[in-house]
């Protein structure tokens, strides 16, 4: 494939590169395994008897019996080919059962040299993620397993049984080797011209292959971010190019495919034809009657059924078996480096990742890819940013939206008869709501669950288009907003909060890359991060996302958004796995943050602390104060009542 993405740099292309790096392991292995291929030899050689046996028996059958008037003798020598044949079952056994002295410890190899390069790359880059070790120690070790198997059986048949049947028709006459071995040999040289550029264009289709899979992968784990930041498009246009990298890598691999199949016809059928061709030639040199058909016997029962399975197996499973021994036994993948980029670090562990330019954002899902890469950010305040999030590229710093000077103030929020339904004939989700959120306010959302009280939060935050109405904020339509502007507008941080491999700086300050030493510190103390940060060494300490708990990657969330330049914030249920006191703590620094908070309370706790209340009851919206709506809906008395009865409190 021309383009980057399968994560690999490979040598030697035409395939000559990767058999010289898989030799001397495949000698070793072999070298280990002379009884096993002794007792395979054995068995072997009475399939070249049996091959010899057949043509011969038929050959003599015609000449000594039938032609010369003695029919026993014939069936004698008939009955000499039939045995032949019926002990080539108990050959074909012995075969098979020594065939597993070879194969099983090489699929064992495989899976042990797979595994311990994986947890190498683990240890080398902890917290990333080898998803081409799936194919690897599945469909690639089985691959070279099933191909092993063929190609020896077919190398040690072909070998055998056509010295087996060259050998018959040199004893029946030799003029009968000159006329088959011909085309037979010029077959196998076209053939063997294919074998090279047949490998290269295997080893292109498995890069594709990998490539589109990790991908799809990446993709399907990310599908929160690539909503919140506009960037499917962009990622299903990548999709589509691996598509076509793949599909054109098909293509090529057919057409010498198509050449293999032509040679196979050289080798495979001209025999025939030659020899039938020179009857009356071989006739004339004294070739008798059942030479010829012995001659055919040969031809059609062991030579050109050898030939034909050695092409076979050669040109595919010997291709796949080379390109997939390169890739489990030859030198680790490196980074692909392409457009004068540094290679990007592995993603982390267990969080989403979005090929091409999507970052890993942690919880605040809403920052889209800038027009240009920028250049790596500043240090935070003074420390080193780490390698693991050195090239993410950063939304650049951006000034507060501020309050015009003159006329009427601005709204933060804006909703003007928005309605949005999930299909032409669905109720709507929420149905000609308007609302407006003073800048500078605190509102919090309840409701029941399934109301669309997420649904208001990915529509303000402009991740998803209403059906109809319009949605301002500060003053500026949210719909076919660009990415960027709406970045600089909001936060919106989920309940499953996400947190990237890096330093708890590194963490903190990824919306704010101007942040100094002191801005983190501010943070760290107005969140009530002290002691978190203290257990994982410091602003300068790892964090490794498996390693943390639901509640300590919302708290980094909500410790990124509060140190945010945007002036809303929208927390959607952002404080679930938090505990009373702690989510008290992070609300009331988040309010006093300048700026505006839309909350989707998880407890009345968030309700009473909010300016004002609005409550989602799918029939009709009311909003104000909390006494206000205690005495107007029904619906948030009930709440009110479920909170204090505990139910809704966590464990």
């Amino acid at each position: 494939m021309s383009r980057a993405g399968d994560g690999r740099t490979h040598h030697a292309d035409d395939g000559s590169g990767a058999l010289r790096r898989i030799a001397p392991p495949a000698r070793r292995f072999l070298a280990r395994r002379r009884a096993v291929l002794a007792r395979l030899a054995v068995w072997s050689l009475a399939e070249a008897v049996q091959a010899f046996l057949v043509g011969y028996g038929v050959a003599h059958s015609v000449d000594q019996g039938f032609l010369a008037g003695d029919t026993r003798k014939g069936l004698s020598w008939l009955a000499v080919a039939l045995v032949a044949v019926l002990l080539g079952a108990p050959v074909i056994r012995g075969v098979f059962a020594e065939l597993a002295g070879l194969t099983e410890p090489l699929r064992d190899g495989l899976v042990r040299r797979a595994v311990d390069r994986s947890m190498a790359q683990a240890l080398d880059a902890p917290g990333g993620t080898d998803r081409a070790a799936v194919s690897r120690l599945t469909n690639q070790v089985e691959i070279a397993r099933d191909s092993f198997a063929g190609l020896v059986l077919t190398l040690r048949s072909f070998v055998f049984t056509a010295a087996g049947a060259l050998i018959g028709l040199f004893s029946l006459h030799p003029a009968l080797v000159v006329v088959v071995l011909p085309p037979l040999l010029g077959g196998l040289a076209l053939f063997l011209a294919t074998l090279r550029p047949m490998a290269a264009a295997q080893r292109r289709a498995l890069a594709a292959d990998e490539a589109l899979g990790d991908h799809a992968a990446r993709a399907r784990a990310a599908l929160r971010d690539l909503t919140a930041c506009g960037t499917g498009p962009e990622t299903a246009r990548h999709g589509a190019d691996l598509v076509a990298g793949a599909a054109a890598a098909s293509r090529v691999l057919a057409g010498w495919a198509a050449v293999r199949t032509a040679a196979l016809g050289v080798a495979g059928h001209l025999p025939v034809l030659t020899l039938l061709a020179a009857v009356p030639w071989l006739r004339g040199r004294g070739v008798t009657a059942g030479a010829l058909l012995g001659a055919f016997t040969y031809l059609v029962q062991s030579l050109l059924p050898a030939v034909h399975t050695l092409m076979t197996a050669l040109g595919a499973a010997g291709a796949r078996l080379l390109v997939v021994l390169d890739r489990i036994v030859g030198p680790a993948p490196s980074p692909t480096i392409t457009h004068g980029t540094r290679p990007k670090p592995p993603p982390p562990a267990g969080q989403p990742v979005t090929p091409l330019s999507v970052p890993e954002v942690g919880s605040t899902a809403d920052v889209g890819p800038p027009a240009v890469s920028p250049a790596p950010a500043p240090a935070i305040g003074g420390r080193g940013s780490s390698p693991a999030v050195a090239d993410l590229p950063r939304p650049a710093p951006t000034r507060r939206t501020r309050l015009p000077a003159r006329g009427r103030p601005t709204a933060a929020v804006e909703l003007r008869s928005v309605t949005l339904s999930y299909g032409v004939r669905a109720e709507p989700v929420l149905d000609s709501l308007d609302l407006c959120v003073a800048a500078g306010e605190h509102l919090a959302v309840v409701g029941p669950s399934g109301i669309g009280k997420s649904t208001l939060t990915r529509l303000v935050a402009g991740t998803l288009a209403p059906s109809g109405g319009e949605i301002r904020v500060a003053g500026r339509s949210v719909t076919g907003c660009a990415v960027a502007d709406l970045t600089a507008l909001r936060v919106l941080v989920p309940q499953e909060a996400y947190v990237f491999s890096g330093t708890v700086g590194d963490n903190l300050a990824y919306l704010r890359p101007d942040a100094t030493g002191a801005d983190l510190d501010a943070t760290v103390r107005a969140l009530g991060l002290r002691s978190l940060v203290a257990r994982l060494g410091g602003l300068d300490g790892p964090v490794r996302p498996g390693e943390l708990s639901p509640a300590e990657r919302q708290l980094i969330a909500l410790a990124r958004a509060y140190l945010s330049p945007a002036p809303l914030l929208l927390l959607d249920e952002a404080t679930c796995h938090l505990d009373p006191a702690a989510e008290a703590q992070a609300e009331e620094a988040l309010a006093r943050r300048p700026g505006t908070l839309l909350v989707v309370a998880h407890r009345l706790s968030s309700a009473v602390r909010a300016d004002r209340v609005l409550v989602l009851d799918g029939v009709q919206a009311v909003c104000g104060k909390h006494e206000e709506v205690l005495a107007r809906s029904s619906l948030y008395r009930d709440l009110t009542g479920h909170w204090n009865d505990g139910s809704h409190r966590e464990a």
